[in-house]
Formats: C-alpha cells, structure tokens, sequence
C-alpha cells in the first residue's frame, strides 16, 4: 500500500467504524489501521463484528501484525453463545494513550449493541464514531432507511455517529457516478441528523477520476477484503 501524504485521516485517537452489511466498513478499518501504522503510529484494531461470519477484519491479522499493528477480536465471535466474550484486552486499549485505535463494529444495531458496554471509557477519550454508507446495498437506499439505521445503531452502541461517510460502490464496476449518487443521498441524510458527511471513499485508481466538487475528505482504498472468485 502506497501511502498518500495528502489524506486527511481522521485526528481522533479512538476511531469507531459502523455501518449496515456490505457498507464497506471492515475495508475502511483495515485501510485506516495500516494507513497510520504507515505514518509511523503504534496501532491497534479491535474487531467487534460479532454477528458476521464473513468479510471480518480479524482475516487480515497476518497482514496487520506485519505491519506492527494488533488486532483484538471476541473469543466467540459467530457461535451460538447469546453474549460473546469480549477479550479483556479490550479495556487495555483506553489505558494506553500512546495508541490510535480503530473500532471495526458489526454491521447492524445488534452488532453495534457490543460497544455499550465502554461507553464510560468513550466518555473519557477523544472519539470519532464514522457511519459508512454504502448506496447501493440493501437497506441503505434511501434516507429513510439509513436515518432509521443509523439511530438504532446509536441507541444500542450508547454512541452517536459523528460523521457520515460515503462508500458508494458497486465492487469493481464503480464510477464516479456511483459516488455522485451516494453524496446525493447522504446530503438529505446530513441535513435530516444534523451531521457532515466528512469524508469519501473509494478504490485508489477510481480517486483521480471523481467529480472534483464532491464533499469529504478523499481516502483512497486498496482493496483487502475482496475475494478472488469477484
């Protein structure tokens, strides 16, 4: 991954990602982590999807712990147990102020229901909570839908989203276009909840391509997740 000297990352020293299924918010986490392990930051990613099977940031730990970054995951993450054990390194993560932290948070209001727990140590840090929408994924296809999402995720997190962040994608088929219809969306979104849409992303090669009057910071992704058979 080649780092882009002029990506204004979020400044925050704890980053919470959260999104719908399919936003694009586990490609996000691992971009962001090893994008500030780059810069020379001591990292680590707590991945607490513990509702999908599929697609979780924990699947890259080889790859992050080369890059000196440490990934936390529940010890019953995906298994029929009601309440997953979340490793007691968690709670390390709000001791040590010397690491940026990057919180990659399962895709709905029930996964979201794992960060309650921190809420008087989130309290007490400096936190950016970014919700990813991705237009073009079920559910998030109208303000309607992302609103209601959205506000659910809040109540069961106990955090509410400081930023939205646009993820329009439709994998390796996506265009400018695509995101022009995403900021579309989350501009009636922002104006609904009061929230900026802060920053933008998409596939490094598609970033030089987009409208120049798109709103957010442009983050480019190199693409982690995606499997060979798409």
């Amino acid at each position: 991954m080649q780092e882009n000297r002029q990506e204004n990352l979020p400044t925050a020293r704890i980053v919470v990602v959260v999104g719908n299924y399919g936003s694009g918010k586990t490609e996000i986490s691992l971009n962001l982590a090893l994008k500030y392990a780059q810069r020379g930051e001591q990292v680590t990613l707590v991945d607490l999807d513990i509702v999908n099977p599929y697609f979780r940031s924990s699947e890259r730990t080889d790859l992050l712990e080369s890059h000196g970054i440490r990934v936390y995951a529940p010890s019953f993450a995906m298994t029929t147990v009601d309440v997953p054990s979340l490793p007691a390194e968690i709670q390390a993560v709000f001791a040590d102020k010397s690491r940026r932290v990057i919180f990659d948070v399962g895709g709905d209001d029930t996964g979201a229901a794992a960060l309650g727990q921190y809420k008087p140590y989130f309290d007490q840090e400096d936190v950016e909570v970014l919700f990813v929408v991705n237009a073009f994924r079920p559910l998030s296809g109208d303000a309607d839908s992302v609103c209601d999402l959205l506000l659910r995720v809040a109540g069961r997190s106990r955090l509410t989203p400081t930023a939205l962040l646009n993820n329009a994608n439709v994998s390796w088929q996506t265009e400018g276009e695509d995101l022009a219809r995403g900021e579309e969306l989350l501009r009636e979104v922002s104006a609904r909840l009061q929230l900026p849409v802060r920053y933008l992303c998409a596939e490094r090669s598609l970033l030089p391509k987009l409208p120049a009057d798109l709103t957010g910071e442009r983050i480019a992704l190199d693409i982690l997740m995606r499997p060979e058979w798409l």
